[in-house]
C-alpha cells in the first residue's frame, strides 16, 4: 500500500511543480509589463501623425454567422468611423442560414445608397468556418491594410485614425488593441471574464508587446498589414483559432506585434454560461492545435532568442494546467484517505497554505491595486468571482486538451450573443441559448468528489485543507449550476416567425422574397420602407403550431429531478462515508495511540473502542481477497492482543520481559494498522457502491436522454 502511497505522492508532487512554472511564468511577465518604461517611450516616439491626405486604403472585414441581435449594430457602427469613405472598403462576410441574412441584405442596401464601399459576401458553405471566411474576403480586398471585428464589437468612431499610425514602422505586421466590456457588470460571470480578459490584455499582451516575446492576436478589434497576412502564408483553416496560428507564423517570419493599450473596444462578454463554456473551450483546444503545428518550427529557427521559445511553449501548452489541476485534485483527498505523511514537520500545511495565498490571491490582489489605483476594489471583487470560475471551467478545458490531442475533429463553434448590455436585458427566450452538455455531469461529479475530499479532510485530521478544497469544490458547482440553469428549457415562445416581406414591398433590388424574423420588420421602418406584413399560419395536420403554446412543464420537472438524484447521491454518499469508511479512520486514529502507549493498559483502553469499530467479520477486498484486510481475522488478533496485555500487565514493571513484551504488542498493532489503511480504498470500490453508482449515473443520463428527446421534438415544432 505504501507503493501506491508513494506513487500518488511523487505524481502530486511533479504536478505541483509544473502548475508553479506556469504561475512564476504569469509573475514573470507582470513585471515586464510594469516596469518596460523605456520601451514604451522608443514605440511612442516611432508613432507618427497622418493627416487626411497621407491615409492609406483599408478594407474592414465582418465575419458573422447566424447574429441576428448583434449584427445591425455592429454594421452601424464601423459605417460611423471617421474615415474618407473613398479609402474604406467593408466587407460583409456572412455565413449565417437564417433570418440574420436578410437583415445584413437590408442594412447593406442601406449603406450602399448612402455612398459605401460596402460589400455582401455569402457563403452556402461554411467551408474553413471563420478563417474560410477571411481568406475569402482577402481574394477581393482593395486595403493595404486589414481591420477584423468580429459580430460582438463596437469600433469607435476614431478607431481607425488612432491605431492607423502604429504602422509608421514598416516591420510592424499587427496592431492589437484592447477589448473592453460592454455589459461588464450584468452578473458574476461576465464580471469573471472581465477580469480574466483584463489581466490577459494590460499583463500578458502589453508585456509581449513591449518586448521581443511572440504576441498573438486576439481574433477582432486589430488592423493587419495585407503584405504581412500574404507573406505568412494567409489564413489556414488546420486549426480552430486562426488568429494565434497565423500572428506566430507572422512572427516567425520576422514581423513585429504591437499592442495599443489606450484603444479601446468594447464588446459583449457571453451572459450564457454555455457559451462562454464553448468559447473557453475553443481557445484551449485551438492552443493545443498551434502548438502541435508551429512549436517545432518555433524550437528550430536559430533567430529566435531562448526566452521566447521558453515564452512560445508557455502561452501554447498553459491549457495543460486545467488536467494537470483536476489530476491534483483527484490525488489529494486519496492520499488524505491513506493517512500518507504528506510532510516532515507539523508547520508544514501553514506553510504550503501561505505560499498558496502568496502566488494566488495575495499577488494577483497587488496587481490589481496596481493596475487599477482608486477602483481595484471593484476588480478585487470580480477576481474572486474568477476563482470560481476559473476552478469549474477546468473540466470544460481539459476536455478541449484532450480533444486537441487525441481527436482531430476541428469544428468551429461559435460563441452566440444576445445583445445583451443592461442588468434588466433578458436572454433566456431568445434564439441560440443552448443546452447543457455531458461535460456538466463530469462537473456535477467534481463538485461531489470535492464535498466527500472536504469530509476527508477533516475526518484525517487535516482540516487546514478544507478552504482550499471548499474555494475549488464550489467553483464546480457554480458552473454546473449554471450550466443547468442556463439551458434551455423553456419553449414557451410563440413561434411567430411570421413576417413576409416581398421585394417590392422593401424597395430592395435583387432581393429573393423569405420569411423573416421581426427584427428585420423594424429594421426596414427604421429605413423609412414600405413594409406589409403578412400573418402566415404554419399547420400541421390540421393543428396551428404558431398558435400553440409550448409549455413543458416536464422539463422543469426533470431539472428538479436532476437536482432532487444529486442532492440525494450527496446524502448517500455522506451516510456511506459515515458509517463505513470513517469507522476504519477512527480505528486507524486509536491504533496510532495505542501503538505509542507506555503501559499495556494504555494499550488495552485504546484497542477495546478499536474492536466496536470495525466489522466482526467479511473483507472489502472482494475481488482478490487476502487474509491480511480479513476483519474476521484481525478480530481475533485484536482479541490476542487484550489478552497479552493483560498478562503483560503482571508483569514486573520495566522487566527485560515486561520491556519486550510491550515493544512485541506495539509492532503488532503497527501491522494491523497498515492492514487497516490498505482495506481503506476498497470500501470506496466496494460492490455495493459500484451497483448504486452505476445506477445513479444511469437515472442522470436517462434524464438527459429524456431531455434531449424532448428538445429534437420541439425543434422540429421550430422547423416546420
Amino acid at each position: 500500500m505504501s507503493g501506491i502511497g508513494a506513487f500518488l505522492y511523487a505524481t502530486f508532487i511533479i504536478i505541483a511543480w509544473l502548475v508553479t512554472i506556469y504561475t512564476l511564468n504569469f509573475f514573470y511577465l507582470s513585471y515586464q509589463s510594469q516596469h518596460n518604461i523605456r520601451h514604451q517611450k522608443a514605440m511612442n516616439k516611432k508613432l507618427k501623425p497622418i493627416n487626411d491626405n497621407s491615409l492609406p486604403v483599408i478594407t474592414i472585414q465582418l465575419p458573422i454567422y447566424n447574429e441576428k441581435y448583434v449584427a445591425v449594430r455592429l454594421i452601424d457602427a464601423v459605417c460611423k468611423i471617421d474615415y474618407p469613405k473613398e479609402k474604406l472598403q467593408i466587407q460583409i462576410l456572412d455565413d449565417s442560414d437564417d433570418a440574420t441574412s436578410q437583415m445584413i441584405r437590408i442594412i447593406v442596401d442601406h449603406y450602399t445608397f448612402k455612398g459605401f464601399d460596402i460589400m455582401y459576401l455569402h457563403r452556402n458553405k461554411r467551408s474553413g468556418y471563420k478563417a474560410g471566411a477571411l481568406k475569402a474576403g482577402m481574394k477581393i480586398a482593395k486595403g493595404e491594410f486589414i481591420s477584423i471585428f468580429d459580430a460582438d464589437f463596437i469600433p469607435p468612431k476614431w478607431f481607425l485614425k488612432k491605431s492607423i499610425g502604429h504602422f509608421s514602422d514598416p516591420k510592424v505586421g499587427l496592431v492589437q488593441c484592447r477589448w473592453g466590456h460592454l455589459n461588464e457588470n450584468y452578473s458574476s460571470l461576465t464580471e469573471a471574464q472581465a477580469i480574466s480578459l483584463d489581466l490577459h490584455f494590460l499583463i500578458e499582451q502589453k508585456a509581449k508587446s513591449l518586448t521581443h516575446l511572440f504576441m498573438n492576436f486576439n481574433g477582432t478589434a486589430g488592423i493587419w498589414r495585407a503584405s504581412c497576412i500574404n507573406d505568412a502564408g494567409g489564413w489556414h483553416t488546420s486549426t480552430i483559432v486562426e488568429d494565434l496560428d497565423l500572428s506566430y507564423r507572422a512572427q516567425l517570419k520576422g514581423w513585429k506585434c504591437l499592442f495599443l493599450e489606450d484603444i479601446i473596444v468594447d464588446a459583449e462578454l457571453p451572459v450564457q454560461i454555455n457559451a462562454a463554456k464553448r468559447q473557453q473551450f475553443r481557445w484551449a483546444k485551438g492552443s493545443m492545435q498551434v502548438a502541435m503545428k508551429l512549436l517545432i518550427d518555433v524550437t528550430l529557427d536559430r533567430k529566435i532568442p531562448i526566452d521566447t521559445k521558453i515564452q512560445a511553449f508557455i502561452q501554447l501548452t498553459r491549457h495543460i494546467v486545467h488536467p494537470l489541476f483536476l489530476t491534483q485534485f483527484i490525488i489529494f483527498p486519496m492520499l488524505l484517505a491513506l493517512d500518507y505523511k504528506l510532510y516532515a514537520v507539523s508547520w508544514s500545511p501553514i506553510t504550503v497554505i501561505l505560499i498558496y495565498i502568496m502566488m494566488g490571491p495575495a499577488t494577483y490582489l497587488y496587481l490589481i491595486r496596481k493596475i487599477w489605483g482608486d477602483k481595484w476594489k471593484g476588480k478585487a471583487r470580480q477576481y474572486f468571482y474568477l476563482i470560481f470560475f476559473a476552478t469549474g471551467i477546468s473540466v470544460n478545458n481539459t476536455v478541449a486538451v484532450f480533444e486537441a490531442l487525441f481527436i482531430g475533429k476541428n469544428e468551429f463553434l461559435r460563441t452566440p450573443k444576445f445583445g445583451v448590455i443592461k442588468k434588466g436585458d433578458n436572454w433566456k427566450n431568445k434564439s441560440y441559448v443552448l443546452p447543457f452538455t455531458k461535460t456538466t455531469l463530469l462537473e456535477i461529479f467534481f463538485g461531489l468528489y470535492g464535498i466527500l475530499a472536504i469530509f476527508i479532510s477533516i475526518f484525517s485530521g487535516n482540516p487546514i485543507f478544507v478552504p482550499i478544497l471548499l474555494l475549488q469544490t464550489i467553483g464546480f458547482i457554480y458552473i454546473a449550476y449554471l450550466s443547468i440553469s442556463h439551458s434551455s428549457f423553456n419553449y414557451n415562445k410563440s413561434k411567430k416567425r411570421i413576417q413576409s416581406v416581398s421585394q417590392q414591398d422593401l424597395f430592395l433590388p435583387n432581393q429573393s422574397s423569405e420569411i423573416v424574423e421581426k427584427t428585420s420588420v423594424e429594421l426596414a421602418e427604421r429605413l423609412n420602407t414600405k413594409v406589409y406584413i403578412k400573418t402566415i399560419k404554419i399547420t400541421t395536420n390540421g393543428k396551428s403550431i404558431v398558435e400553440k403554446s409550448m409549455k413543458p412543464r416536464y422539463y422543469k420537472l426533470m431539472l428538479f429531478g436532476i437536482l432532487s438524484i444529486l442532492a440525494f447521491g450527496a446524502a448517500v454518499a455522506y451516510y456511506g462515508y459515515e458509517s463505513t469508511i470513517y469507522p476504519l479512520d477512527k480505528a486507524v486514529g486509536y491504533l496510532s495511540r495505542a501503538e505509542a502507549a507506555q503501559s499495556p493498559e494504555a494499550v488495552a483502553d485504546y484497542i477495546k473502542p478499536v474492536k466496536s469499530l470495525l466489522p466482526n467479520d467479511g473483507n472489502p477486498v472482494w475481488a482478490f481477497p487476502n487474509s491480511r484486510t480479513d476483519f474476521g481475522l484481525i478480530q481475533n488478533e485484536l482479541d490476542a492482543m487484550l489478552l497479552r496485555a493483560n498478562s503483560i500487565s503482571s508483569l514486573e514493571l520495566h522487566s527485560a520481559a515486561y520491556n519486550t513484551g510491550l515493544a512485541d504488542l506495539h509492532n503488532s498493532i503497527k501491522i494491523i494498522e497498515y492492514n487497516l489503511i490498505e482495506a481503506t480504498p476498497y470500501l470506496y470500490v466496494s460492490f455495493t457502491n459500484i451497483v448504486l453508482s452505476a445506477i445513479w449515473i444511469a437515472i442522470i443520463l436517462f434524464i438527459f436522454a429524456l431531455m434531449k428527446r424532448g428538445r429534437e421534438k420541439f425543434k422540429e415544432y421550430e422547423n416546420a
